[in-house]
């Protein structure tokens, strides 16, 4: 008896689970953290770029004929170094480089900080490998000068030329110093002022704003957080210094459940390539899809001239056209709720990537795909 009871509830078991199985799956949008959603409102980078010379290169330099600020540049340096070179001197400089240099500045930078610096060439010269940056000012968007950069550059690529061959493998215009960089001054941030401070989302939702409000508030009290718009989150927070770290690290570590992302296909017409998202519908529809090629083709016709006759031999050419269009058929393509259903109903077309950014410009526009197209 005890045998069957067992048994029974075992096939009842088996039944249920393998019901469970062919329920429909519904997508649920997941959790995600306060700082891989947003940023706080003025806490950002800065671009700092400066203008410098590479010395040292083993005759890979600019030709100072075509770029004469290269040789500007060196005199204006030697000068301010107390070199004066005479005046009419033409230089013929081949292991001096002409560089802009640049840089970004994190956020709470203090003086002393190092940065990385990339070194990119605007003359001819052929290659930056085993060249040193000269001390450069690196300048900010209002002129301040922010950091001096200089050191040796690094770059991540080798070549070699001989008897008109040459071979090249990466990058040899540009390249990098680690820590070449040092912070002179420091950029204010409104975090340290007393007030309030704003979240910003990096992709504007009024339902993430909304469910992030709600979490700070669930954790920190009703009216910690105000959600002002689509993107922008208004919190309460302490004057103190110390405290309101403390507070943004606990806000940036709280949980949010965030909304699905905006149906959307992105398209790059250039590689052919198609990405879309989960929230991608498509409506029921039919396609007709179909091919032309057109193939042009010259053969060339020699006329000889009859013996005597003093004419010249004339080669022409006969051009064949031809014109080839690939029988096409309609298919019916069904409605697809999930993304698993609308590649399989694309699948049926048979097209090739190129020819599948067509259907779905078409599919758009007959108002059969639920989605926005974004071409990059």
């Amino acid at each position: 008896m005890d045998c069957r009871f067992r048994f029974r509830f075992c096939i009842i078991r088996f039944l249920v689970l393998a019901s469970c199985a062919w329920l429909p799956f519904t997508p649920v949008a997941q959790a995600a953290r306060v700082k891989d959603l947003a940023t706080v409102q003025g806490v950002r980078n800065n671009q700092l770029v400066g203008y410098g010379l590479v010395v040292g290169l083993d005759g890979t330099g600019d030709q100072t004929t075509q770029t004469p600020f290269t040789t500007q540049s060196l005199m204006s340096m030697l000068s301010n170094l107390g070199i004066n070179v005479p005046p009419g001197t033409r230089l013929q400089l081949k292991n001096v480089a002409a560089v802009m240099v640049t840089a970004t500045l994190p956020p709470f930078a203090q003086p002393g900080q190092q940065l990385d610096v990339t070194v990119s060439s605007m003359g001819n010269a052929k290659s930056l490998r085993g060249g040193t940056l000269l001390m450069t000012p690196l300048k900010g968007l209002d002129g301040q000068v922010y950091a001096i950069a200089q050191g040796s550059v690094s770059v991540g690529g080798a070549g070699a030329s001989a008897a008109g061959s040459r071979t090249q493998v990466n990058h040899l215009s540009a390249g990098r110093i680690p820590s070449g960089a040092t912070v002179e001054r420091e950029v204010p941030t409104p975090f340290s002022d007393d007030g309030v401070l704003r979240l910003e989302l990096t992709t504007a939702d009024f339902s993430t704003a909304r469910a992030m409000a709600d979490a700070i508030n669930r954790n920190f009290g009703a009216g910690t957080a105000t959600a002002l718009d689509g993107r922008v989150i208004e919190l309460r927070a302490p004057s103190l210094p110390d405290a309101r770290v403390a507070f943004m690290a606990q806000v940036e570590n709280l949980e949010v459940a965030g909304s699905r992302a905006p149906a959307r296909v992105v398209i790059n017409a250039r590689t052919g390539s198609v990405v879309m998202n989960q929230s991608v519908r498509l409506a029921p529809v039919a396609v007709a899809h179909g091919n032309l090629s057109v193939s042009v083709s010259a053969t060339p016709v020699i006329s000889q001239p009859a013996p005597f006759s003093g004419g010249q031999t004339v080669v022409t050419q006969r051009a064949d056209i031809e014109v080839k269009q690939a029988g096409g058929q309609i298919v019916h393509l069904d409605g697809g709720a999930q993304l698993a259903d609308v590649v399989k109903a694309l699948n049926m077309l048979g097209a090739t990537p190129q020819d599948l950014i067509s259907i779905l410009q078409a599919l758009k526009t007959a108002g059969a795909l639920t989605a926005e197209l974004e071409i990059i």
